[in-house]
């Protein structure tokens, strides 16, 4: 299979899952073992990343209108009932700075996990059960929309977002919008704090990744010169490995475009049970898959 096939693949994949309670890390990290892709290639590890910043872009621009209404209401908001601490952007912030220090602290344990496929599949098919349950229990939303949102909310969600750091399969949305609904929040309400949450959370953690990578390749190129006749592995990309990042970026940031669109809509109508389902069918997946690749 050509790169450029591999790479349009890829980033459908990305696109598809990324925002969807379904986990992207599982998905890309299942699809590249079915195709043949080391999970320890240095290319293709920074290419998953790379991918990603295309659907984190795809989310500043279908919320744009939304974003420019909360700058507009800074701090006080657009019923003139919020303050500098519980105004929906300051509330991201929060949730962001939750998250982001346990994550940072964790930060082995989940480099560890990432190409782990018995986290993955276990994680998804947890999160599925997890998912069916708090969509058939928390039924009596008391916060309808992220304008209501209070402190306590903010600081459980980007708690519980963790554990999508740790256990890559969790599924970053599907830990966010879960602790939404047990917050009190409505099906709509969390999914749009998600959406906002996942622009700091994956910015910084898209841009870590990033640099730890081309960091280790520059090392590698550096002992590489001191050393010629040691094997290293230094990431060098020639302009056909750019022109197939550039491609997954592209495909990664419209098919994201317009899972978003079709995600919010679909959410007013029906439930996430749906999506629990099929995470305990891939999550079973993911396990046999892991057995067949350690024999």
């Amino acid at each position: 299979m050509s790169d450029y096939l591999l790479s349009l693949v890829l980033g459908i994949v990305e696109g598809i899952t990324e925002f969807l309670p379904v986990s992207s890390t599982a998905h890309i990290r299942i699809t590249q073992a079915l195709m043949g892709i080391s999970l320890d290639d240095g290319y293709w590890k920074m290419y998953s990343v790379v991918i990603q910043l295309g659907a984190i872009l795809s989310v500043l621009v279908y919320f744009r209108g939304r974003i420019i209404e909360f700058l507009k209401s800074f701090p006080k908001g657009k019923n003139g009932d919020r303050t500098l601490l519980t105004h929906p952007l300051t509330l991201t912030l929060i949730a962001f700075v939750v998250t982001a220090g346990p994550a940072w602290a964790l930060k082995k344990a989940i480099d560890k996990n990432l190409e782990n496929l018995w986290v993955i599949g276990t994680s998804l098919m947890v999160g599925g059960v997890v998912m069916w349950a708090v969509d058939v229990i928390c039924r009596k939303p008391r916060t309808l929309n992220m304008e209501q949102m209070s402190m306590p909310q903010a600081i459980w969600v980007g708690a519980v977002q963790v554990l999508s750091a740790v256990f890559p399969g969790t599924s970053r949305s599907m830990a966010t919008i879960a602790a939404g609904q047990t917050a009190g929040m409505s099906r709509e309400a969390a999914l749009e704090f998600s959406f906002f949450l996942c622009i700091p959370t994956m910015i910084a953690a898209t841009g870590k990744e990033l640099h730890d990578t081309l960091k280790e390749s520059s090392q590698a190129a550096t002992q590489a010169a001191a050393t010629p006749t040691t094997a290293h592995h230094a990431l060098h990309l020639s302009a056909h490995q750019w022109s197939v990042l550039a491609l997954g970026f592209i495909v990664s940031f419209f098919v994201a475009w317009a899972v978003i669109a079709w995600f919010m809509h679909w959410v007013r109508k029906h439930g996430f049970i749906p999506f629990a389902i099929y995470r305990l069918a891939m999550g079973l997946y993911a396990l046999v898959l892991a057995q067949r690749l350690a024999r």
